[in-house]
């Protein structure tokens, strides 16, 4: 299984892959389609910028978020899978407000006995954890926190 991940690393390094954060500022989300095909989500953010999310990338540790202006034009490309924006999800946001912050979770489970849903969110760290969090039945945010990963071995390679 590692020598399949090594060598899928390798081809897309040889390809050239792109990432959101090479787009020029003003590219239309027309040409940002071309280039990366259909986004994983399309959001209004509270400052009235249009905002596309496109989720993925190895073990789904990348999640890019593209914001247009009024006139369809790039204003910026942020990568949110990280800590930073992580910890600017409180409590009582809605689950409308996280998926506009830091987009659709790697993964849902449902905890019955606290009737609560949790998103897991996978991201690049040294330390093979993520960061869940945990909506009410109402999709308001209760809890989150960083946990272990399931996916990590006990050395802390996810390729295993």
């Amino acid at each position: 299984m590692r020598s399949v991940f090594a060598l899928l690393s390798v081809v897309l390094i040889a390809a050239g892959c792109a990432t959101p954060a090479s787009l020029p500022p003003g590219a239309s989300s027309a040409q940002v389609q071309e280039k990366f095909g259909k986004p994983t989500g399309s959001f209004a953010t509270p400052d009235g910028l249009r905002r596309i999310e496109y989720a993925g990338g190895a073990y789904g540790v990348h999640t890019w978020m593209l914001d247009f202006d009024a006139q369809d034009r790039l204003v910026k490309a942020t990568q949110v899978r990280e800590e930073r924006y992580f910890n600017q999800i409180l409590a009582g946001m809605t689950r409308d407000q996280v998926r506009v912050a830091i987009g659709a979770p790697s993964e849902t489970s449902w905890l019955g006995f606290q009737k609560q849903v949790v998103w897991s969110y996978r991201y690049y760290t040294p330390f093979c954890q993520w960061f869940q969090l945990g909506l009410d039945t109402s999709g308001r945010v209760t809890d989150s926190g960083y946990y272990p990963d399931p996916l990590c071995s006990r050395d802390g390679d996810r390729s295993r």
